[in-house]
């Protein structure tokens, strides 16, 4: 039984470093290699996690192997525009200039209800305001709305809205960052300062922020 946790925990850190060595992807936008490789990894570390008679090495060899073949690929994606094709398909559009390319969707293999199914998960409820639908080679589908139907933006109304920047984490959970905190030309005294106007110590916050507008935000533990 104790084998079996060990080995369980072993393969599972092995797993989880060749998919940090993969990149940082969401499932949905997976390339068909990279779904193929994850699904013959997870199998590949269920089969010695369990059954103890099978070494160890069976599994995490093979799965080496994999990470390395996925990097390979990688490569040559990056490397050919003809191999990159191939491996992982071009994009397809499935509507041009607000009409439905019927034979796009045949080939594509896409019914008209999966179709107005991933408009409306990109908040498109009428199909009528949609100029162009491309399917990517991950499969999401890109919308893109006619003019008159897209959300108004500042540069529509002439008006040139304040650099926003990002927002720092400064404490997180009690912990103070201190790698935000250098970026910002700031030291834990000056962080101490800041959070005493809400009476309480950096420690004792469950979240501080700073806006690029120098605002901060600051929530108690418990509050």
């Amino acid at each position: 039984m104790l084998i079996t946790f060990i080995r369980a925990i072993i393969l599972y850190i092995i797993v989880l470093v060749v998919m940090r060595l993969m990149g940082k992807r969401e499932i949905g936008q997976l390339q068909p290699f990279e779904l193929a490789i994850s699904i013959m990894i997870a199998d590949l570390a269920s089969i010695p996690m369990t059954e103890t008679g099978i070494p160890i090495s069976n599994g995490i060899i093979p799965i080496l192997g994999l990470l390395v073949m996925h990097l390979m690929i990688s490569m040559i994606n990056i490397k050919s525009m003809k191999a990159r094709e191939v491996i992982c398909g071009k994009p397809r559009i499935l509507i041009y200039r607000g009409k439905i390319d019927e034979s796009a969707l045949k080939k594509e293999r896409f019914t008209i209800n999966e179709l107005q199914e991933r408009l409306r998960g990109n908040n498109v409820v009428n199909i009528g305001d949609v100029e162009y639908a491309i399917l990517e080679t991950s499969g999401q589908v890109t919308v893109i709305q006619k003019p008159n139907k897209r959300t108004v933006i500042p540069e529509d109304l002439n008006i040139m809205p304040d650099y926003e920047g990002i927002t720092y984490d400064l404490v997180v959970d009690g912990k103070v960052m201190y790698d935000n905190l250098k970026a910002l030309g700031k030291d834990y005294n000056w962080l101490k300062k800041q959070v005493s106007q809400f009476k309480i110590n950096p420690e004792e916050a469950l979240i501080v922020t700073l806006d690029a507008k120098g605002q901060i935000f600051c929530q108690a533990k418990g509050a």
